[in-house]
């Protein structure tokens, strides 16, 4: 899984340049060996990544073991580790946020049909920042850009640095600090109209 071989086939998927080698090319035992080590030591990032998009633990499960089977399934073979495991977070990325688009429009049309309340669909599990349950966090979180939203997520909940993210992202590491540094801010006021909003009105439970 993680060697040089020669007259490696071309695959693309999600529009990312890959690597793939037909079965006889691969010692099986040795295949697995290294698949199972990825698995053990990716799929934690990967599912924090795709809870965080999706909000939903069940949805963020099948999401990483859909990718992992998609890796397995063509016998995709990387440089290193680490290469494979940026392959991995771009894919779970992807999909994620497809899943939360489709989810969302799902959520749209059922209001319409209807009329239930918006603030009825909006009562998630809550956000996990720095191991901190906030309610107040996940909902200005949501309302952030996706450009800004997702460097928060592949740094607070994959743990990831500058570097890595821009690798994930295809964007330079100078350009992910603007982004993160942004993100905060825009969070920052956010959170703050949030809570002048409460501190007037109080907070409406449905």
């Amino acid at each position: 899984m993680f060697k040089d071989i020669e007259e490696q086939q071309e695959d693309t998927i999600n529009d990312e340049s890959t690597k793939a080698a037909s079965v006889s090319e691969i010692n099986p035992v040795e295949y697995n060996r290294e698949f199972k080590r990825l698995y053990d030591s990716t799929f934690q990032v990967l599912f924090r990544v795709a809870y965080r998009v999706t909000n939903n633990s069940e949805a963020a499960e099948d999401l990483c073991q859909e990718s992992f089977f998609r890796l397995y399934e063509k016998n995709m073979v990387f440089p290193n580790p680490e290469e494979a495991k940026y392959w991995l977070i771009r894919v779970v990325k992807n999909a994620a946020l497809n899943y939360a688009k489709r989810k969302e429009r799902e959520r749209k049309a059922y209001q319409r049909a209807f009329r239930e309340d918006h603030r009825q669909e909006e009562t998630g599990e809550g956000l996990l920042v720095k191991k901190e349950t906030s309610e107040e966090v996940k909902s200005a979180l949501d309302k952030l850009p996706e450009n800004l939203r997702m460097v928060l997520v592949l740094k607070e909940y994959a743990e990831m640095n500058y570097k890595e993210i821009g690798r994930v992202l295809g964007i330079s590491e100078g350009n992910v600090k603007v982004r993160v540094f942004r993100a905060r801010e825009r969070l920052a006021i956010l959170l703050a109209e949030a809570e002048q909003a409460a501190a007037k009105g109080g907070t409406n439970v449905s």
